[in-house]
């Protein structure tokens, strides 16, 4: 081999082994999720960093859900985050989605503190409303969306059943991809035909489910049970299944301790998880 198909080989080699190396194949696939509390959550998909849901205010801030049966004050757990913590995740991310703005998901506290110029996402029924608080950047969404290489496409759901559900009002998911790399956020829902043709679109890798089984004094669940978590592992293929909106607030009856007995009885503790506050979930 003369030197001239030496050089040649070599360039050929070298851009192969930097384009296609584990590290920099693993950065660009990298996808995780961090439960912040509740239904906030910090997500990373393709090098961007999103804010989900944020409830933010300290422990007990905020008065209990009416006609729920007991009367503790929420959120009933701190934020596993420093002030200085909590601002600093915000300043890194790069958007805020709010999936709609019960204030569970949406409190007074985040309207304080994220900067009134940070993108906001948003279902179309509450673009007005969080305009009215001051964020010019908020964007609605009513089907897809692109964002610096995401793609960002809401779906629907049922806040609960009959008049409870109606009266919860409109609720949105949203699924989030990076190329091949999809995380499906179901929002404040049941198991209903949304969330199935979601599931059978959009195929994520990854899907987060508010359980809790929040409930009233009256009327059925307006989150998801066991028995709706199973039809979204029954649906899903292979999909992991994260679940979140747990022990924070005090309508919600169903108990992280519950679903992770249900996981390790019903050989899903592969496929269903439930992270502590603070923890996070690589997909």
């Amino acid at each position: 081999m003369n030197r001239k198909d030496f050089l040649k080989r070599s360039l050929i080699i070298g851009g192969l082994l930097a384009t296609s190396s584990p590290h920099s194949f693993a950065h660009k696939r990298k996808m995780s999720v961090r439960l912040i509390r509740h239904a906030t959550l910090w997500i990373e998909i393709g090098g961007l960093k999103l804010l989900v849901d944020p409830m933010l205010s300290p422990k007990d801030a905020m008065a209990p859900v009416q006609n729920a049966g007991n009367d503790y004050r929420i959120p009933m757990v701190n934020l596993p985050l420093s002030s200085d913590e909590t601002k600093s995740l915000i300043s890194e991310c790069d958007a805020v989605l709010v999936t709609h703005t019960h204030r569970d998901h949406w409190d007074s506290e985040a309207h304080a503190i994220i900067p009134k110029n940070k993108p906001i996402f948003c279902q179309p029924s509450d673009l007005e409303k969080i305009r009215e608080l001051g964020f010019g950047n908020a964007v609605a969404i009513a089907s897809d969306y692109a964002f610096k290489g995401l793609s960002i496409t809401r779906t629907g759901g049922q806040h609960g059943t009959g008049e409870i559900g109606q009266l919860m009002g409109i609720v949105s998911g949203f699924v989030v991809g990076a190329g091949k790399d999809k995380l499906y956020v179901a929002g404040d829902t049941i198991w209903c035909g949304e969330v199935e043709t979601a599931i059978a679109t959009h195929k994520p890798a990854a899907i987060v489910v508010n359980a809790g089984a929040a409930q009233f004094l009256k009327g059925d669940p307006i989150t998801m049970t066991l028995a709706n978590i199973e039809q979204v592992l029954q649906a899903s293929g292979k999909a992991k299944v994260i679940a979140v909106h747990m022990d924070t607030v005090n309508h919600c009856l169903l108990h992280k301790t519950d679903v992770t007995q249900y996981a390790s009885e019903n050989d899903h503790a592969k496929r269903l998880l439930v992270p502590a506050d603070g923890e996070v979930v690589s997909v």
